[in-house]
């Protein structure tokens, strides 16, 4: 919880990206004309523009409903600027499925998430299929707006090699050469109290959006889309964005109050991304070249025992002050910290760039909270997402650092844990997800 830090035809997609150019969606223009009475519309009114993630020039202002564009040098949702709502999903790929039927999958999604995120419907649609066959889409996004929805896509460690009951690893695709170095089994940290079926992964789709309905439209419908081929492993719904890749946007706050993400890399900055975020020539895998390594971790948070904390642990905990969230002995929040101000097991004095070499990962975390525990305790706390150029050099030492010392170690606990490799974006219609990988 680092609170500082194979080639289709291309006729059809080529039509679905000219339109986009084009002209804007009907449903696109419902969606801002009643950006009031939407799911999340008092969320979208206020959000940054969505940039290319190669633009130098600050984020601006977006409409209710913007689009981000689906094509690019990087896949979008990383340093995209961060939407207010997550639907986040870990897939397993079916036991009987082949090579070809994931590619054949490969390809539908990405057809798929090109529409979607431009706000237009999967195939032909939920109301004007043939009537004999269910529709192609589900439907409950009809009428919103695109709401700045991504769609970013990676492979877990699992998908290029997998434990068989016999205890053989097997090499189900033919991938296993193709593993990049830096897509390590996480190792375990000190205090995890990791959850298998909250953990772990062949495949992971985040989807961010300004309205949770679309989010989740997207999820269901790649679910849907999978069915034979692949299955959900586990999902995690999130809200309130903890880090921001904007930097003239207020800093969100967690659940414990204190503004996160202070000193997180912005997604204008292209030399930090070059150097932290995107995977570069010689990194890796050639498939890998402008993709980035992805931690999930679910953070539960301990929140009753937090709310009987005193103001002054509570800030002696961060090493900053929970209103303003300035460092211990500075006055504003962006002052550069004093870090030999602060409590040297404080979570800032810990985590900051400063304390460690310089190291940087890209934050995007997500709020959540899902009922009880059954034992009358929320389950609450953080969904916690680092994007970095290689995880061994970026999570797991700072990780390492924070779980040995962290006084903020008292509050939480992770409790799940995936680590994917998200390959570079599609840069045009006809090429798909995994296509270099599996080329």
């Amino acid at each position: 919880m680092d609170a500082e830090n194979e080639q289709q035809n291309a006729t059809p997609d080529t039509a679905d990206a000219a339109a986009t150019k084009s002209a804007v969606s009907r449903r696109a223009v419902i969606g801002w004309a009643g950006a009031g009475v939407a799911l999340g519309a008092a969320a979208v009114g206020s959000v940054a523009a969505a940039t290319r993630q190669d633009d130098p020039a600050p984020a601006a202002a977006a409409p209710a409903g913007a689009e981000v564009p689906f094509y690019g040098e990087h896949q979008a949702g990383i340093a995209t600027p961060v939407q207010d709502r997550l639907h986040f999903a870990a897939f397993d790929v079916s036991e009987k499925a082949t090579r070809e039927s994931l590619v054949k999958l490969l390809k539908e999604w990405t057809k798929a998430a090109a529409a979607m995120t431009g706000g237009r419907e999967v195939g032909t649609g939920a109301a004007t299929g043939l009537p004999e066959a269910p529709p192609d889409d589900t439907g409950e996004a009809l009428g919103l707006p695109a709401s700045r929805l991504t769609l970013t896509i990676g492979f877990g460690p699992s998908l290029f090699e997998k434990s068989a009951p016999d205890g053989q690893m097997v090499d189900r695709f033919g991938l296993k050469a193709k593993r990049p170095e830096a897509l390590i089994d996480l190792p375990g940290f000190k205090g995890d109290k990791l959850d298998p079926t909250r953990s772990g992964g062949d495949i992971c789709v985040q989807a961010c959006a300004d309205d949770p309905q679309v989010a989740v439209h997207a999820i269901r419908n790649l679910a849907r889309i999978g069915m034979g081929t692949v299955n959900i492993r586990w999902s995690q719904l999130g809200f309130g964005k903890t880090s921001s890749t904007t930097p003239d946007a207020q800093t969100p706050r967690n659940l414990m109050g204190f503004k996160d993400g202070t000193h997180n890399i912005a997604g204008t900055d292209t030399a930090k991304l070059a150097d932290h975020v995107w995977a570069a020539p010689g990194d890796g895998p050639e498939w890998m070249t402008g993709g980035s390594y992805l931690v999930a971790r679910r953070i539960r948070m301990h929140i009753e025992t937090w709310d009987r904390t005193s103001l002054k642990e509570q800030e002696d905990v961060f090493g900053r002050t929970k209103g303003e969230g300035a460092p211990y002995g500075k006055a504003k929040e962006h002052d550069a910290p004093d870090l030999k101000a602060m409590p040297a097991d404080s979570h800032v004095a810990l985590a900051h760039p400063d304390a460690n070499s310089g190291l940087m990962i890209l934050r995007r975390g997500f709020s959540f909270t899902d009922g009880t525990d059954g034992l009358g305790r929320l389950d609450a706390g953080l969904f916690f997402l680092a994007y970095q150029r290689d995880s061994r050099k970026a999570f797991v030492p700072l990780q390492t650092r924070l779980a040995s010392s962290d006084k903020l170690n008292e509050y939480i606990q992770h409790v799940g844990s995936a680590h994917f490799a998200c390959p570079a974006g599609v840069r045009k219609p006809g090429e798909w997800w995994g296509q270099a990988l599996f080329g």
